[in-house]
């Protein structure tokens, strides 16, 4: 667990973005300590992508501030967040299909030989040894990553975040279209990052996954912050009320509810 004496790793405060006239986040303030998940979750249009996307530099807030270990950050595209430790890995992984998974987690930040020449012994014995700590049982490290699983290609993508020393890890719905199996390996990747001291925002649709994942639970509806719930003390019911209905935990009676999902 997260010890919320230090200060959060990130802190987001009155983010704002317009689409035209569509406020898509509305006054956000959310924050993140290490060693914790976060979970954002509401409904399709409630403003969790594009409150992310501020974040991880692929859209700048219009208004509001974000701060990396209390310093004002100055986030306005995906290299400037790496340079604070921020890294996202998307539902799509953007992996490198037809190379291995040294090559992934150097893409575009590959080692040289003096003589100008890849390195490839330097970049799989990188790779082997962050793999080595995040998940033990990898061995295909000469396959190209389509041959491998959903959860092998999504602990390529974490290590290619780890590798260049993420202390901030986007990830956006990381156990979609995987089996029970492969589901349990990216938990597992995600228990160690946690005790690595990472701090994890996961954006997810499945309650499930919250519930098995997340410290907090953030929600978002209509572009706002309903609130913000330690996972310890709701139940699934008083998230999907808070997700649907927008309302606090013990606000929503079980008739209600019931008639919002039906």
């Amino acid at each position: 667990m997260s010890s919320q004496t230090s200060a959060p790793l990130v802190e987001m405060r009155d983010i704002r973005v317009s689409f035209g006239g569509v406020h898509a986040v509305d006054g956000v303030s959310l924050n993140l300590f290490p060693g914790e998940v976060v979970a954002l979750v509401g409904g399709n249009g409630a403003g969790k992508s594009t409150l992310i996307r501020t974040l991880s530099g692929a859209h700048p807030a219009d208004a509001g501030e974000i701060l990396i270990n209390g310093q004002r950050a100055h986030i306005g595209n995906p290299r400037d967040a790496k340079t604070y430790g921020i890294e996202t890995i998307y539902q799509t992984l953007a992996l490198a299909d037809n190379v291995d998974a040294a090559a992934n987690v150097f893409l575009g930040r590959e080692l040289l030989t003096r003589f100008g020449s890849l390195n490839d012994a330097a970049m799989e014995s990188a790779t082997r040894k962050v793999m080595g700590r995040l998940n033990p049982r990898f061995r295909n490290f000469k396959a190209p990553v389509k041959s491998l699983s959903g959860g092998q290609r999504q602990s390529v993508a974490i290590a290619r975040a780890v590798h260049f020393n993420a202390k901030i890890l986007i990830m956006d719905e990381p156990t979609a279209a995987l089996g029970p199996a492969e589901t349990a390996q990216v938990r597992d990747l995600i228990v160690q990052l946690k005790a690595e001291g990472l701090g994890i925002f996961l954006i997810s649709h499945d309650i499930h996954d919250v519930f098995d994942l997340a410290d907090r639970i953030s929600v978002m509806l209509q572009g706002r912050l309903v609130g913000t719930v330690q996972k310890a003390d709701v139940t699934k019911d008083e998230v999907l009320g808070m997700i649907i209905l927008g309302k606090q935990p013990g606000e929503a009676d079980a008739g209600s509810l019931a008639q919002a999902l039906h």
